[in-house]
């Protein structure tokens, strides 16, 4: 069985033709299946929308958060609760469209653990389209993860690889890394990401960055180790020009200029380099504190004793 799992906010408009995409999809291949949506605390009428649908379909399954916590959470949270063989993350927007499904279902029958759908094409905006590419240099020429493919957030995952990824409860990281990174044999496919079907993404600016630093945070020391080089750097540059640099300024009447911009240089980067700091020591207390990474509201659709009491 193939678990679908669509993490969703303020999605009450696109549910019912994605339910339609998917039924066409899966009807076409064969294939058994269910369809997981987490609605991440929407504002708008998504979870009665799941409802509505889970009365006309049984294989429909509801979770909603009692706050919002993200995308990668609401993943995360669709993993833990996948019954399938297999899962399929599948967007609410329907920009990654279902009839990839095929071609990824072959590759994992075929012998891959974790199959990526990597988009030939972007078709947002140049803004979007420039962030990815940025953040994918980053997590493969920065941060080392070569296992992550340049230009997915789709991607089907096999059961062996779900209860691997089940193993790591961590709260700031990419779900998407995180899996690239358990070292399952992968594969991938091509696909067109097409245009959002209606509403709009919550994807804001400030998720964008915090996703980038909670990618590097979770996988390198590289931005604390460039902090310490740097101070050693400053530290002999400042040794050796010192004498030569401080008589030369004081003859020219310039003394107090270069003091007060040498001093609001090295502030500003001492500053840099203690918010590095914190963000790692913030991310170790968040994470030493145990607290859950989600809350449910509520349930919609079968559900074990089991999962009813978390």
């Amino acid at each position: 069985m193939i678990t679908v799992i669509t993490p969703a906010f303020n999605e009450a408009m696109n549910l019912d033709a994605v339910y339609a995409r998917l039924c066409e999809t899966m009807d076409r291949l064969g294939e058994s299946w269910e369809w997981l949506i987490v609605d991440d605390h929407s504002r708008d009428d998504t979870f009665a929308v799941v409802e509505r649908l889970i009365e006309i379909d049984a294989r429909i399954r509801g979770v909603r958060f009692a706050r919002n916590c993200g995308s990668h959470i609401a993943i995360a949270c669709g993993l833990e609760r996948a019954r399938g063989d297999a899962a399929v993350l599948l967007v609410a927007d329907l920009q990654d469209p279902p009839e990839t499904f095929g071609e990824m279902i072959r590759a994992w029958r075929g012998g891959a653990r974790v199959v990526w759908a990597v988009r030939r094409r972007h078709p947002g905006q140049r803004s979007a389209a420039g962030f990815s590419a940025i953040y994918y240099w980053i997590m493969r020429s920065v941060v080392g993860l070569t296992e992550l493919p340049a230009g997915t957030d789709f991607f089907l995952i096999d059961r062996a690889a779900i209860d691997a990824c089940r193993r790591f409860p961590e709260r700031h990281v990419s779900i998407f890394a995180l899996i690239a990174s358990l070292g399952f044999t992968q594969a991938q496919v091509e696909y067109d990401k097409q245009p959002r079907a209606a509403g709009r993404s919550g994807w804001t600016l400030q998720r964008k960055i915090k996703l980038v630093v909670d990618s590097v945070t979770a996988f390198s020391d590289l931005p604390i180790r460039v902090c310490t080089y740097t101070g050693l750097a400053l530290v002999a540059i400042g040794a050796v020009a010192a004498v030569p640099g401080a008589f030369v300024a004081l003859n020219q009447g310039r003394g107090l200029w270069l003091l007060l911009a040498a001093m609001a240089g090295l502030t500003g980067l001492q500053l840099t380099a203690l918010g590095i700091v914190g963000e790692y020591v913030w991310r170790a207390l968040d994470e030493a504190r145990r607290r859950p990474r989600y809350l449910i509201e509520r349930l919609a659709g079968e559900y074990a004793p089991a999962d009813v009491s978390q």
